[in-house]
């Protein structure tokens, strides 16, 4: 038996009999009090929707022109016909349909990219070449080296000659030294950069013999300064400094030797030099237009066989007809020349092309604009220089 309520005497629970429960607000059909006596219009006197036309709340302005008591356009509010929605009006999406390419994002305003030169409307934009590099930029840096640097000490004074081979060595072992930084070597560049120049002074002063000296004294020093710095890292950092000895200062020191030549030092150098060019533009030349072979793909992927084919045929023509008209030596003997040097030239990019990868960079620094550092110039000269001057001892002898 459940309790009984007491606020209303009734029963609680399932004892409650079934009645509707009242209601908190009064009943319709209670009358209104007599200040509230207001009439109440009947909403569902007539059917939904508009049979006539409404209040205008705007008398004399035309909501919608052209339309029936003001309604609104169909596709505005009711949406009549199917075709008005707007989602109607899109394409529907396809399985089987492929997507569109990403577009590249466009330039920020006011930035160029890197290579290309500001456009006018006289004036296209300029595209990297294939190798990527600046082209414009690399022949004229080129040919202000090669000209200002080269053949005017070479043919005017030449101990100029001398000091522009000291300061291509310095620049050429202070970014070497560098670069090498980066795999943890910290090699001395105070003896590195002394030992150098005093290297190329003795291959010019006294021969080959002086330049093996040089480069003793060189990495000899170099094992002096670094015991200053404690034994931390000491066989690693020697070990870079004696790859930067030999590499920089003891192959740069051919072209003092070449040039020492009393009689024709300065046309043993040029020799040389434009057999270099002539293997570095045949296989440009030919490896754009014929190069499908990679040569060494892990190491440098843009250099082909094609671009290798063109290399050594340039050089060795060109090396031909130049050594008979100025050293006397016979076209054949000339040919040879050219297609060693152009041999040496090539496997001198592709050690430094090793280097710089084993290290993780592009450049050896960013002195020469549209090559990168001296160094991205002399890799392939370094190894033709003493492969130039044994061949030129051979088949062209110094008299006395």
């Amino acid at each position: 038996m459940s309790h009984l309520d007491p606020y209303g005497g009734e029963p609680r629970g399932w004892d409650r009999p079934d009645r509707p429960t009242a209601l908190p607000w009064p009943e319709p059909e209670i009358e209104p009090a007599p200040w509230d006596r207001r009439p109440v219009p009947d909403r569902y006197a007539e059917p939904r929707g508009l049979t006539r036309p409404p209040a205008d709340p705007y008398p004399g302005v035309e909501a919608y022109p052209g339309q029936p008591y003001g309604e609104r356009p169909a596709g505005m509010n009711g949406h009549r016909d199917p075709d008005d929605y707007p989602t109607a009006q899109l394409e529907p999406v396809r399985a089987d349909r492929e997507p569109e390419p990403a577009r590249e994002p466009e330039p920020a305003p006011g930035r160029r990219q890197r290579g290309r030169r500001r456009a006018s409307a006289g004036r296209p934009p300029t595209q990297p070449s294939r190798a990527g590099r600046n082209l414009p930029a690399a022949i004229a840096v080129g040919l202000g080296l090669g000209v200002g640097a080269i053949l005017l000490p070479l043919f005017l004074y030449r101990p100029a000659f001398l000091v522009v081979v000291a300061a291509a060595v310095g620049v050429g072992v202070w970014e070497m030294a560098r670069a090498v930084r980066r795999s943890g070597a910290h090699p001395p560049l105070v003896p590195l950069i002394a030992g150098g120049v005093l290297t190329v002074g003795l291959a010019w002063f006294a021969g080959p013999d002086a330049l093996c000296l040089g480069l003793l004294v060189t990495v000899l020093g170099t094992m002096v300064w670094r015991l200053g710095d404690g034994p931390g890292g000491y066989q690693r950092d020697l070990t870079a400094a004696t790859l930067i000895a030999v590499y920089v200062p003891f192959l740069g020191g051919f072209a003092a030797l070449l040039a020492a030549v009393p009689d024709d030092g300065h046309l043993r150098v040029l020799v040389t030099l434009v057999a270099v060019v002539l293997s570095d533009t045949g296989g440009y030349a030919a490896g754009v237009a014929f190069g499908k072979h990679p040569m060494a793909p892990t190491i440098s992927p843009k250099k082909s066989w094609e671009g290798f084919a063109g290399s050594v045929t340039a050089a060795a023509l060109g090396s031909a007809v130049l050594l008979w008209l100025l050293l006397d030596v016979a076209p054949w003997w000339g040919a040879v020349f050219g297609l060693a040097v152009s041999v040496a030239a090539v496997l001198g990019d592709l050690g430094e092309s090793m280097i710089k990868r084993d290290l993780g960079i592009k450049d050896m620094s960013n002195l020469l604009p549209g090559h990168g550092g001296l160094m991205d110039r002399l890799d392939s000269i370094l190894f033709a220089l003493p492969t130039a001057y044994l061949l030129l001892v051979v088949f062209a002898p110094v008299v006395g």
